[in-house]
Parts: structure tokens; sequence; C-alpha cells
């Protein structure tokens, strides 16, 4: 799960946060015509939230959440930010804001509980790690955020190109002299250049060591040509390095969205292997049926409930009121399974465990 979107909805389910909450769920446009749009939706939702909160709380103000929603509408900068869709959940006291990259529902939830299936499901498969593109005379570093790649900055001294790391020590002159690891001719000059190539991913691997946060450990891949990988692999003594994963071609000459959209069969392998591990579960004690899950999790035994999407229906299907009334159900489950340390996940029925639509693992 997202590190982000894991501590919102620790932050959410935490006994400490009182509601009521006021949740809007909207996909998001950011040309001026979309932006009307969704202040409308917005609006819209306001009104008819304001409705379902009068009926359902009698004794409470609805007026510091209208002021917290005009305090969103006047706000150009929450307009602006091109994500797909987003989360926006109010209390009498706080705002909370959560950029989603998956395309939701729109709807307005009111209740004891926040809305967060959607962003559970937004958290699934949604990876962080760190991505170096590697070339044999240059590196740079990104980070891979909420499905969003945007470059690491770096200091001025950090070994983004061979004579920045080697400086004097440089023997062989232009790395991109010879390719190909272990290219032997007899030549004093093409092995000065092997040389400074290893040198030179020696100096990147301390500089990663030494130099780069890396406080919750994930993992790095590579963006580089095979044997480019094969040369850093060999002089890599960094905890956090992953060669079993990497996209393997030239990252020279490619923008930041470029290499973006390459990292495809990066989170296709993560998301493989994660859901292998779910059909382990199939082998723990459990349950399936609705009334039993609720119960578990209301007492804290629930370790993980896998929800399908086959259980939400697209647009909330031909019977809104109910499909609302469902979903606070599922919605409740998971708040009470996150309340107690568990985990939430909500993805295809075909990723889930045994394909179930409904499904808890006990603790005991």
């Amino acid at each position: 799960m997202a590190k982000i979107g894991r501590e919102l909805l620790d932050r959410l389910s935490n006994e400490g946060v009182q509601g009521p909450f006021v949740t809007i769920m909207i996909n998001t446009n950011v040309t001026p015509q979309g932006v009307e749009k969704d202040q409308l939706k917005i609006k819209n939702f306001m009104k008819e939230a304001k409705k379902r909160f009068d009926k359902r709380y009698p004794d409470q103000d609805w007026e510091p959440f209208q002021e917290k929603f005009d305090d969103l509408l006047n706000d150009r900068t929450f307009f602006r930010d091109a994500t797909t869709s987003v989360a926006i959940i109010l209390t009498a006291e706080e705002t909370y804001i959560h950029r989603l990259s998956i395309r939701v529902d729109d709807q307005y939830y009111v209740g004891d509980t926040p809305y967060l299936l959607a962003i559970i499901k937004n958290a699934q498969f949604n990876y962080r790690y760190y991505l170096m593109a590697l070339n044999r005379s240059s590196m740079s570093l990104y980070f891979m955020s909420n499905k969003k790649l945007s470059e690491v900055e770096l200091p001025e001294d950090a070994p983004t190109d061979l004579e920045t790391a080697l400086g004097t020590e440089l023997t062989g002159g232009d790395a991109d002299f010879r390719s190909g690891l272990g290219y032997h001719s007899g030549n004093p000059k093409d092995e000065e250049v092997e040389i400074d190539w290893n040198n030179y991913y020696q100096a990147i691997d301390s500089f990663l060591r030494n130099e780069v946060e890396n406080e919750e450990k994930v993992p790095l891949y590579l963006f580089a040509l095979t044997e480019n990988q094969t040369a850093f692999k060999k002089n890599a003594k960094y905890n956090y390095y992953d060669p079993s994963i990497a996209i393997s071609r030239s990252p020279a000459q490619l923008s930041t969205q470029e290499i973006e959209e390459a990292t495809g069969p990066i989170t296709e392998e993560l998301s493989k292997r994660e859901i292998e591990s779910y059909q382990k579960l199939m082998n723990r004690k459990s349950f399936e049926q609705v009334a039993d899950i609720k119960q578990a999790a209301e007492l804290g035994r629930v370790d993980q409930f896998f929800i399908a999407t086959s259980n939400l229906q697209e647009n909330f299907g031909e019977d809104p009121e109910a499909e609302y009334d469902w979903r606070q159900v599922l919605n409740t489950i998971a708040r009470d399974v996150l309340r107690n340390s568990g985990d939430v996940f909500v993805l295809e029925q075909e990723d889930a465990p045994g394909e179930k639509s409904l499904y808890a693992t006990l603790r005991y």
C-alpha cells in the first residue's frame, strides 16, 4: 500500500478524529471549462450533503462545513493540480485533501465515518521506489510516488557524470569510447575506459549508500541498457538496489515524462508478485460472509480484508440509495479493520484470494 495513502487512512480511522464526516469524491479536469464543471459539481454535492447532514445530525451545525467548502471553491490552486481525481474529506475542525490516480464514482457521503474505499483502492498496486537512469558516463535519480515520477534534486558534487565523479582520477577519457562489459582488445586505452566505467559505478554506489536518505527502505531499480545493469550490479553494495526488476533500454535524451511512461513493466511485475502472495492466504482461517466479517472486524480479529470491485456498482447502479447504504457497510468494516491495525484491499475479483468477492483473514 502506498505510504501516503496508509498514513491518511490511519489518521482518518483513528478514534481521535471525530465526525461527522462529509466526503466528496470527484474526477477532476484542468481545462477552464473542466474546472467550471468541477466547481458546479462540488456546489451541487454541497447542497445535497447539507440536506442529508441536517436530516441525520439535526443538533449539529453545518456552517463550519460550508465555510470549508467555500474556501476550496475560492482556492484557484486547488483546481490546478492535474490528478485523475480527488477525495475531499471534512470534519467541523479539519480539511483533508487526497489526490488520487484512479477514476472514481462522483459522489458525496455523510456519516460517522469518512468514505475510505476509493482511497484504499488508489493505494492498491501503487508503489514507491527510486529509479536511476544510468548511462556509462552519466546518471540521474527519480522517485515514483502515487504513480507520478519526479526527478530527485541532487547536490552539485553528486556523481551525475563521469568527470564530476572521478575528476583527476579519470584515466581513459570519454567512457562512451567503447560499449560492452568486459571488452578486451589488448589496447591500454580500452582497459583504461573499462577501469573508469567501474570506478564511476563504484562512486555512484558510494553516493547512494552514504548520501541518499531512504528511511522508508524503498527499493532502487535501474533504467539502463543491459550491459550497464550488469556492470552496476557487479559494483553495487547498496542495500536497497533490486536487480531483479529493471527497464532494459537507454534513458539517454528521454524526458521525465517519457521515462515515467516507460515504467509500466515495473508496476506490472510488482503487481504480479503481490497478487501471487494473496493466493497463499487461502489456507488461513477466514470468513467470506459480510455478517461474520463485520463482527470479527469490530472485535479486532481481522488481519486482512479483501473487497472485490464487483461489490461496487458502477455509478451506483439502478438503486443508488441501496448502493449507498451497502458501500457504507463495507466502508465501516474497512474502518474497523484499519483501526485495529489490519490491512484493507479493494481490487479486481480475479486478483483477490481465490477470486472471492469478500475475504477476510483472521488473527485468531
